[in-house]
C-alpha cells in the first residue's frame, strides 16, 4: 500500500485513519502519512478535534522493527510528530482496539485521551527486543500509571488489558462497539464540551508511596542481568521521568536507546524476533494448500513424553485418546498428567473448572481400535525402532482414512517409520521437547513422501497448542540432537582427557546456556542418551572411532542414569549435584583403556571452543544438505529447544559474532592437534566458503 495513512474529515472532526496491514506498523511510509495527515488538520481551523483511527484488527502494534539495522534510522521524525501532536491546541483523541504495544502505545500516549474497546490490550515490549521504548515511552508511561507500574512494564515487556489500562489511568474509556464510529462520538462529545487538552508530557509524575530506595533496588536487581543491558537502561530512564523536566527525561531515552540499538543483545534479539517469523514459511509450499481438520487426536504411550504431549492439546480444548499397553502403565500416567494440572491449580494458573475441563477432555485406553476416530495419532513410545516400527504398522491398519500419523521420534528415520504404515504421505514427524507441556519448540520432520497438506496442517496445529514449529529433513537425530550429539561427543572427549564435569558446565553456562552438558544429559536420563547412542550403532552410524561415546554407555552399564538414581555424571543430594571421585575414577580407567592421554591444562576456553565449533560446524552441514531452511531456522531450534541463550541469538548466530573465519582457524588447530582420522575436525564448505566470502551463516539459506 502507497499510502498507509489517510487524513479524511467527518463533520467536524478530523481523522487520521491508518492502514498499514497486517499489524499497522510505524513503518517510514506511515509515520510520513501521520505528519502530513496531521498537517492538513492543523491548516484546516473549522474542525474542533482529531480521530486517531486505525483499520483492521488492530491499532498500531509496534514500530518497522527492520529499519532498525539502518545506517540512517532515527527516531527523531516520529518523536518530533509526538510532539507537534500533543502541542495541539485542539483536542485529540485515539480510539484503541487490538494490541496497542510499543510505538503504537507512544502514539496514544501523545494523544489527549484514548478510548479503548474490551479485548484492547496494550503494552512496552522493545525490552524482548533488547531495547527500551524510544520514543518517550519511559517518560510519558510514568506520568499516567506511576513509576512502579511503568517500570514494570517496561522492564517485562507485559501488556495490560483494557481493564487494568483504565484502572492505571493509561486509557480514559472503555467502551462496547465499533471503534471508529465510538471515537467519533467520544471526540464530538469532548469538542461540544470545550474540553481542555491534557498534555502528558506535562503532567506530575507521583512519588507517593514509592520507597526512597526505590530506584537503587530497581538498579541493583537489573545489573544482575548484564546480558540484558535494557534492564537497567529502563531504571534510568524512569528514573530521570520522576525526577527530571521532560526535555531533560528525553535526552536520557534517546542516548540509552542508541547505546542499546547496536547492542549484541539487542542484535541477536531481534535476529531471533525475525526467525520466529519465518519459520513457518515453507518453501515450496502452496499458501492456498486445504488442510486437514483436527478435531480429536490420539497419543500412543502414557509415559512422561505423552502424557506431556496429550497435556497440549487438552489445554488447547482438543479431545485426546491415550493408549497403552496395560492398565497399570496407563494408570500410572494418567494419574501424572492430574498431578501436573493440579499443581498448576496450586498455584492459581488453573481454576478448578478449568482443571476439570482439561482432564474431561483426555480418554485412557487399552485398544487401539479406540483410535479409529481420531484426526490424529502421534506415536509417542520408548525410542527403539523395532518397537516404533510395530506400532506404526498397527496404526497404519486401525486409522482412518485421512487421518496424520505422527512419530514423536527424536533421532530415528521418520521414512523408515513412514513406510511402515503403508500410507507414508500421511505421516510427519512430530518431536515435541521434555517436559513435552512447558517446551516451546515442536520439530516438524518432513518426511520423503509427507504430503504438502499434512504438513501445512500440522505446522498450524503447532500454533493452536503454543508451539514454535521449525521444520527439519530426514536425517538422524533431525536438527537438534543431530548437533546436540557432537556437542556431547567433545564434552565426553573432555572428560576423559581430564577436565571435571563441574568444569566443563561452567565453562558453557558462562556463556549464558542454562544447563551445560552433563548437568542436562544427568536431568535427561543418562539411560535415554545411552540408548540413542546403542540404536545409531545397531544402525551402523557411528564413526569408526572405538572410543566414541564410551563415557555415557559405561555409566549406563553400571546404572547411573543420573538424577533417577542420584548418580550419573555427578552424585546427587536431592536435585542438587556434587562433583563425584568416582566419575574421575571412571574416566581413567576409560582413558587408559582407549589410550587417550590426560592432561591438567585444559581451559575454558578450549572447553567452550571444542563445545560450541563442531556443533556450529554441523549445523553448517545440515544446512547445505537441506535438511534445514535457513540459518534461523536452526537458531530458532537451539533457542527454543536446548536453553541456548537467547541474548546470543542462537548457535549460527553466535558463529556470526566470533568471526567463520576464527571459527574455520581453530577447526583446523583442532584437527593438527587431536587429529582427525573421523573427520571430527573438518570444516564443512559452506562454513569455509563463508568465511571467505565475508558472509553470514545465520543469513544463509538452504541451496
Amino acid at each position: 500500500m502507497t499510502n498507509p495513512v489517510i487524513f479524511e474529515t467527518h463533520g467536524r472532526i478530523g481523522v487520521l485513519r491508518m492502514n498499514n496491514p497486517p499489524v499497522n506498523a510505524l513503518s517510514p511510509a506511515a509515520v510520513a502519512g501521520l505528519i502530513e495527515g496531521f498537517a492538513a488538520f492543523e491548516a484546516d481551523a473549522s474542525l474542533q478535534a482529531l480521530l486517531l483511527h486505525c483499520e483492521g484488527r488492530t491499532f498500531v502494534a509496534g514500530g518497522d522493527i527492520s529499519s532498525f539495522d539502518l545506517p540512517n534510522f532515527s527516531t527523531a521524525p516520529f518523536n518530533t510528530f509526538l510532539a507537534r501532536l500533543e502541542q495541539s491546541a485542539r483536542p485529540v483523541v485515539a480510539a484503541l482496539h487490538g494490541t496497542v504495544l510499543g510505538g503504537g502505545l507512544e502514539l496514544a500516549m501523545a494523544c489527549h485521551y484514548r478510548l479503548a474497546l474490551p479485548g484492547t490490550r496494550v503494552g512496552l515490549p522493545e525490552v524482548k527486543l533488547g531495547l527500551i521504548p524510544g520514543s518517550l515511552g519511559t517518560q510519558r508511561l510514568p506520568r499516567l500509571a506511576g513509576v512502579p507500574l511503568a517500570l514494570d512494564m517496561i522492564q517485562s515487556g507485559r501488556m495490560l488489558d483494557a481493564g487494568w489500562a483504565l484502572e492505571a489511568g493509561i486509557v480514559d474509556v472503555v467502551r462496547e462497539g465499533d471503534a471508529l464510529n465510538l471515537g467519533l462520538a467520544y471526540a464530538e462529545q469532548l469538542a461540544a464540551a470545550n474540553a481542555p487538552v491534557r498534555r502528558t508530557s506535562e503532567l506530575p509524575v507521583s512519588q507517593a508511596g514509592i520507597p526512597s530506595d526505590f530506584f537503587a533496588a530497581a538498579l541493583s536487581a537489573a545489573q544482575k542481568k548484564p546480558a540484558y543491558p535494557a534492564l537497567a537502561a529502563a531504571v534510568w530512564c524512569v528514573q530521570a521521568a520522576a525526577e527530571l523536566p521532560f526535555a531533560q527525561g528525553e535526552q536520557v531515552e534517546a542516548r540509552e536507546f542508541e547505546v542499546l540499538r547496536p547492542s549484541a543483545t539487542s542484535r541477536a534479539l531481534r535476529h531471533l524476533f525475525f526467525a520466529e517469523r519465518q519459520v513457518s514459511k515453507i518453501p515450496g509450499l502452496p499458501k492456498d494448500v486445504a488442510l486437514r481438520k483436527i478435531a480429536t487426536v490420539g497419543v500412543v504411550g502414557a509415559g512422561t513424553m505423552g502424557g506431556g504431549i496429550a497435556m497440549n492439546f487438552a489445554n488447547a480444548g482438543i479431545p485426546v485418546v491415550i493408549v497403552e499397553a496395560n492398565d497399570e502403565a496407563l494408570q500410572r500416567g494418567l494419574g501424572l498428567v492430574r498431578k501436573n494440572y493440579e499443581a498448576s491449580a496450586a498455584k492459581g494458573k488453573l481454576s478448578a473448572q478449568q482443571l476439570a475441563q482439561r482432564l474431561a477432555l483426555l480418554t485412557g485406553s487399552l485398544d487401539y481400535a479406540d483410535l479409529a476416530g481420531c484426526d490424529m495419532v502421534i506415536e509417542a513410545v520408548f525410542e527403539n525402532m523395532d518397537l516404533k516400527r510395530q506400532i506404526c504398522a498397527k496404526l497404519g491398519q486401525v486409522c482412518k482414512s485421512g487421518a496424520i500419523i505422527a512419530t514423536n521420534t527424536s533421532t530415528l528415520d521418520v521414512d523408515e517409520l513412514a513406510a511402515a504404515t503403508g500410507r507414508p504421505a500421511d505421516v510427519v514427524g512430530m518431536h515435541f521437547f521434555s517436559p513435552a507441556n512447558v517446551m516451546r519448540l515442536l520439530e516438524v520432520v518432513r518426511g520423503a513422501k509427507t504430503a504438502p497438506e499434512v504438513l501445512a496442517t500440522v505446522m498450524k496445529l503447532a500454533g493452536v497448542i503454543g508451539k514454535v514449529a521449525v521444520v527439519s529433513g530426514v536425517c538422524y537425530g533431525f536438527i537438534g540432537n543431530r548437533m546436540a550429539e557432537v556437542y556431547m561427543r567433545e564434552a565426553e572427549f573432555l572428560l576423559l582427557e581430564g577436565a571435571q564435569p563441574q568444569q566443563v558446565d561452567r565453562a558453557v553456562e558462562a556463556l549464558g546456556m542454562a544447563m551445560g552438558p552433563c548437568r542436562m544429559l544427568d536431568m535427561a536420563g543418562i539411560d535415554v542418551g545411552a540408548k540413542t547412542v546403542i540404536e545409531r550403532d545397531k544402525a551402523g552410524g557411528l564413526p569408526a572411532d572405538p572410543s566414541y561415546r564410551v563415557l555415557v554407555r559405561k555409566l549406563f552399564e553400571m546404572g547411573r542414569f543420573g538424577q533417577k538414581t542420584l548418580a550419573g555424571y555427578y552424585r546427587y543430594e536431592g536435585r542438587t549435584p556434587v562433583p563425584d571421585p568416582a566419575l574421575t575414577e571412571i574416566c581413567v580407567a576409560l582413558a587408559a583403556q582407549y589410550g587417550i592421554q590426560r592432561r591438567s591444562d585444559i581451559s575454558d576456553q578450549e572447553i567452550v571452543e571444542r563445545l560450541l565449533y563442531p556443533l556450529i560446524n554441523e549445523g553448517a552441514l545440515i544446512l547445505s544438505e537441506g535438511i534445514a531452511y535457513r540459518g534461523a531456522d536452526i537458531d530458532m531450534v537451539w533457542v527454543a529447544g536446548y536453553g541456548f541463550p537467547d541474548h546470543r541469538g542462537g548457535p549460527l548466530f553466535l558463529a556470526d559474532e566470533i568471526g567463520l573465519k576464527k571459527i574455520v582457524e581453530r577447526m583446523a588447530a583442532y584437527a593438527t592437534e587431536r587429529g582427525n582420522a573421523c573427520g571430527y575436525w573438518t570444516a564443512s564448505n559452506l562454513l569455509k566458503n563463508l568465511a571467505t566470502q565475508g558472509k553470514r551463516l545465520s543469513d544463509s539459506s538452504a541451496p
